[in-house]
């Protein structure tokens, strides 16, 4: 517990912060979730300020496992690591189709998706992965030459269950 004389005074980003704290390590299902463990923090924060928060900081609903759902920021700062079992989930929940061409591994997701696969990929330290472009339902990967697109190809399809 924080100590409620320093959080009632916090400004939006300070606020904005803590509730991407919150959401990193527990799954928080809706918004009243939300301003109750901001309560709990000393931070009086209501539904619509949350609302706000949660779409500044481009917070989307993710299925977990078991089918509930719960709040994710996709855009987490690069040097941040998504463990195995994270990317294994995202994939799993969101890719339907990899495929290859050399050294780039193209992707397919659901219109919207391919950003959250795309971020999740990125902060994976995956060796081989250059770099990627997500759109709405297609990511380009490039992958370094000394590995190859088929390699990474099918490590990610055995990652989305494919």
């Amino acid at each position: 517990m924080t100590d409620r004389s320093t959080t009632s005074k916090l400004g939006k980003t300070q606020r904005q912060y803590l509730v991407a704290k919150i959401i990193e390590n527990q799954p928080v299902a809706n918004q009243a979730a939300l301003v109750d463990l901001l309560a709990a923090e000393g931070v009086s924060a209501t539904q619509a300020t949350v609302s706000r928060d949660l779409e500044d900081l481009g917070a989307i609903k993710v299925r977990m496992p078991g089918g509930d759902t719960a709040y994710a920021i996709p855009a987490l700062p690069k040097q941040q690591q998504a463990p195995e079992d994270h990317l294994r989930r995202v994939f799993g929940d969101w890719v339907v189709e990899v495929t290859h061409s050399d050294n780039i591994v193209v992707i397919r997701t659901p219109p919207g998706s391919a950003h959250v696969v795309a971020s999740a990929l990125d902060r994976s330290g995956l060796r081989g992965v250059l770099g990627t472009v997500a759109g709405d339902d297609t990511i380009f990967i490039v992958v370094a030459s000394d590995l190859g697109g088929a390699a990474l190809a099918a490590q990610l399809s055995e990652l989305a269950g494919l």
